[in-house]
């Protein structure tokens, strides 16, 4: 299996808390680590585990920050190709509770690649699973030459705007930047799958009836669940090009994003031996 991943990176900074900080509040942080993480990061390194190589197409912020970030992204195991922006790296703040629910708070703009950036976008033709979340129109072209493309339904008015017929769209269910019903995007994609939590999803193939699917017993207390969504995509992505079923692609995906409630951060917990 080639896989791939084009998309954005944010320098995490986490912090463990109590509880969420109310207005006025004065808290304590139990726990604190950074290092790179979002959506580009998080499916690309869960990728790796799964298929035992990952290629990840981005763009950092050409400071300190920036260069941290790709230091790490290859200590994680990952190919990465970048551009460097003359901008600041875009940074987060996560707070995580005691019951492991997350906050995120954004600073900066978004990064992404660009198809005119000097990257081998040429190589994406060959690979059998490619998952897209941000860059320019022609990069979704470019990702489209790939057999298998899954994009995040953050990116809607994009793929409206494009146009291209996709494996299949993935988002939460209960966050409305993630949305997506059936007739959004046209062509049709071929599988639509929508989180729900603790309460597993729904999905649809080719546009036909939503249905439900449950979530996947936890494998151990719950950490934290930052990440959970990325590692799902990532299991999405794979499945349906490892196995073809959307069902069986699906449940790897649940067991995916189960796992990673069970670590620090994005990646202590990943998956990383699928059943085939």
């Amino acid at each position: 299996m080639r896989v791939a991943v084009v998309g954005h990176v944010e320098w995490v900074e986490f912090l463990r808390v109590e509880e969420m900080p109310a207005p006025g509040d004065i808290i304590h942080v139990s726990d604190f680590w950074e290092e790179p993480a979002g959506g580009g990061p998080g499916a690309a390194a869960q990728l790796r585990k799964l298929a035992g190589s990952c290629t990840f197409f981005t763009a950092l912020g050409d400071d300190e920050l920036g260069h941290r970030a790709l230091e790490d992204l290859r200590r994680l195991g990952l190919t990465v190709h970048t551009s460097w922006r003359d901008a600041p790296q875009r940074r987060a703040v996560t707070f995580i509770d005691a019951r492991g629910e997350r906050a995120i708070t954004i600073v900066g703009e978004r990064l992404h690649p660009r198809a005119d950036d000097p990257l081998p976008w040429d190589d994406l033709e060959s690979r059998d699973a490619v998952y897209y979340t941000a860059g320019d129109d022609e990069a979704l072209r470019r990702a489209r030459r790939a057999r298998t493309l899954v994009c995040t339904t953050r990116i809607l008015e994009q793929l409206q705007r494009v146009g291209a017929q996709i494996d299949a769209v993935v988002g939460s269910d209960v966050d409305e930047s993630e949305r997506y019903e059936t007739g959004n995007l046209q062509p049709t994609p071929h599988v639509a799958v929508l989180t729900r939590g603790r309460e597993g999803g729904r999905f649809s193939v080719d546009g036909g009836e939503w249905r439900t699917f449950p979530a996947t017993p936890l494998p151990g207390p719950v950490v934290d669940s930052y990440g959970a969504g990325d590692s799902f995509a990532a299991g999405l992505a794979y499945g349906l090009a490892a196995l073809g079923d959307p069902e069986r692609a699906i449940e790897l995906a649940a067991r995916c994003g189960a796992a990673v409630l069970t670590g620090r951060g994005p990646y202590a917990g990943q998956l990383t031996a699928p059943d085939p």
